[in-house]
């Protein structure tokens, strides 16, 4: 308890040490598993990793805190819904004064064949409204962000797909590659980010026997 009190203080009065890491989805049971709801996936367990729980709220956005050695870690789930998580994310990063270099975004993306990941440390949104509203709401693409890749559905409507829930057997390969993400999320609060994309963006995906 005086640990997160005295986190709560450090933050607000601003600290190089303090990083943001932003799990994108939308609220409510009827989006739990579904494709674009993946960020939310990692992040949950991510917290459950650190034995944590996203008990506090504020701006719109639900979030926990803790302490990864002698870093500080916010991790946040807006509640806006995907297209509007950008004021969310802007009210965060202003209120605790976090730099841009250490607020990490992880979301789904359709480019991404299912199974793979990607670091990237800027880009387009790739037609990615909760992106598109980050970016809009902090004024630049030049954020980090931690690409889960959903595949496309030529078949079906994009909404339909990225709405659709997981299957069993893809919620088992996302089991699968769990481990690897969640040293991810640990390493980007202890490494630069040009050194995390050069550890973990050549395996980029599952070994293809385990997929």
């Amino acid at each position: 308890m005086y640990q997160n009190r005295l986190f709560i203080k450090n933050i607000i009065q601003g600290s190089d040490t303090v990083y943001l890491i932003v799990g994108l989805g939308n609220p409510g049971k009827e989006y739990e598993h579904t494709r674009h709801n993946f960020g939310f996936i990692v992040i949950d367990q991510f917290a459950e990793k650190y034995q944590v729980s996203f008990q506090k709220k504020k701006f719109d956005g639900v979030y926990t805190s803790f302490f990864i050695g002698e870093e500080q870690v916010i991790l946040l789930k807006p509640q806006r819904y995907m297209n509007l998580s950008g004021s969310v994310v802007k009210q965060f990063v202003d209120y605790f004064k976090i730099p841009l270099s250490h607020v990490l975004i992880v979301h789904d993306d359709l480019d991404l064949p299912f199974g793979h990941y990607r670091l990237r440390k800027n880009g387009s949104s790739g037609g990615h409204n909760g992106l598109k509203d980050i970016e809009k709401y902090l004024g630049t693409r030049e954020y980090n962000r931690l690409k889960l890749g959903i595949s496309k559905r030529q078949d079906m409507d994009t909404k339909d797909y990225v709405l659709g829930k997981f299957s069993k057997e893809e919620l088992d390969q996302i089991h699968q590659m769990m481990d690897e993400l969640l040293s991810i999320l640990s390493d980007f609060v202890v490494m630069d980010m040009d050194r995390l994309m050069s550890r973990y963006n050549h395996k980029n995906c599952l070994k293809k026997e385990e997929l």
